[in-house]
């Protein structure tokens, strides 16, 4: 039955069509994939792997990655991730909730599975939700590109620039001697952009001393970086609306690429009167989902800068709508990317296509610490290292990488770990 017939059948009425969501068995097709016999392929999906993996690496403790493999009839595999901070366990039993939605399934029908995943989950998607559906969905385009024999980049369009995407590192410095030591390092490897951010936790009034400490770290970054290299900050929403405008009009003349979060994005109307305040280019977007929750930041002209994230808005589909809808607002997009490789690698592929594209983060610092060199090992590249301030699209279909279910079990999953919890001194919550 379709949609007119369905809704002609029931006078107009929904009162049970939702209740079949939990009859599907995975010993055959899902829910609705009959209405694509006739112009699907004749590839299945046969089994959905995930993989916890917990790296012996200090930064990573609140993020053990979670990866994604699907299996086809064919034998394509594809690889996802859906690395949520704080919330490791969760995503991954998610995923497992997902399984009876594919498992039969055509893997090519990527939107449809998108939809399938948002809509029936009924409660509309946040982080759990979002991350789950990311890794799924990027591993239904892995397989995708790889039966079609294109890298993803060009099932999107094609890449603006075949020398690769332009991306930043993370300062990872205290004092004027490890900045200038950055500068030199970041120059010699052509990097053109870097980010720091503020230091300590705000109330929601603050310190005349507390401000000046907050500006004047900013003002040692720029100055020991110099101006050849664009420099972002991130607030981390942990600055009210007050202390935010304060902040970002002190800051004008350091001449900033963005301030990023300048407090939570939720919070569109602060975020309003904070941009209104300021000349700083305003950047957020990291804990949003879905392209639904960037359509009203978007729209009110609020942001300058979307920074949303491949694991946790929804996968490439999400990310790649969010961009799309940024572009025609003219809103640039600078991809949030602080998890594992496989989502970083994949938002190569949708920076390379996008129109609006600014530039790509990933939480590393311009010399490559131990969990880049268990990457490396991973894939046999250097993944997510920038050459000449670039990084390098890949050239193999799909998101471009092969990876072994071995490499990655030898890190064995140690569980969910909590992010940081910071408090004032008078006991109540910081944000961080």
């Amino acid at each position: 039955m379709n949609r007119r017939q369905f809704f002609g059948a029931t006078g107009g009425c929904g009162c049970n069509f939702f209740f079949q969501a939990g009859q599907g068995g995975r010993g055959q097709a899902p829910l609705g994939a009959e209405a694509f016999e006739n112009v699907g392929t004749k590839v299945r999906i046969t089994g959905i792997k995930t993989f916890g993996v917990t790296l012996p690496v200090a930064e990573q403790r609140d993020r053990p990655y979670t990866f994604v493999k699907i299996e086809t009839n064919q034998g394509v595999v594809g690889w996802g991730e859906g690395t949520l901070e704080g919330k490791a366990a969760a995503t991954i039993h998610c995923i497992e909730d997902f399984k009876e939605f594919l498992i039969g399934a055509d893997p090519m029908l990527v939107e449809h599975h998108w939809q399938s995943m948002y809509v029936h989950s009924f409660y509309r998607a946040g982080p759990v939700i979002g991350s789950a559906m990311a890794a799924i969905d990027q591993a239904l385009w892995d397989i995708r590109g790889k039966i079609l024999n294109m890298p993803v980049y060009q099932m999107l369009g094609g890449a603006y620039d075949p020398e690769g995407v332009r991306g930043y590192y993370h300062v990872r410095a205290s004092t004027p001697v490890e900045m200038r030591e950055v500068r030199a390092k970041a120059k010699e490897l052509g990097v053109t952009a870097i980010k720091g951010g503020i230091p300590g936790y705000y109330e929601w009034i603050e310190t005349r001393e507390s401000i000046r400490r907050a500006v004047k770290s900013v003002e040692t970054l720029r100055a020991n970086l110099g101006d050849e290299i664009d420099i972002g900050i991130d607030f981390h929403a942990k600055t009210s609306p007050s202390v935010a405008s304060i902040l970002c009009k002190e800051m004008e003349p350091l001449k900033l690429m963005f301030i990023e979060e300048p407090c939570p994005p939720e919070n569109v109307r602060a975020m309003q009167r904070i941009a209104a305040r300021s000349k700083v280019p305003i950047a957020t977007g990291e804990r949003l989902v879905a392209a639904y929750n960037c359509r009203e930041l978007i729209e009110l002209g609020i942001i300058d800068i979307l920074q949303t994230d491949i694991n946790h808005v929804g996968g490439i589909t999400a990310l790649w709508k969010a961009a799309a809808l940024a572009e025609i607002s003219g809103v640039r997009m600078a991809p949030h990317a602080c998890e594992g490789p496989i989502g970083g690698m994949a938002t190569l592929h949708v920076d390379a296509a996008m129109p609006n594209f600014m530039v790509q983060e990933i939480c590393s610092g311009v010399v490559a610490g131990e969990k880049e060199k268990i990457w490396q090992e991973w894939f046999g590249f250097p993944a997510m290292r920038m050459v000449n301030g670039k990084f390098p699209l890949p050239t193999k279909p799909g998101l471009g990488f092969e990876l072994r279910e071995q490499d990655v079990a030898k890190f064995k999953f140690a569980g969910t770990r909590a992010m940081a919890r910071v408090f004032h001194a008078d006991g109540s919550v910081a944000a961080w």
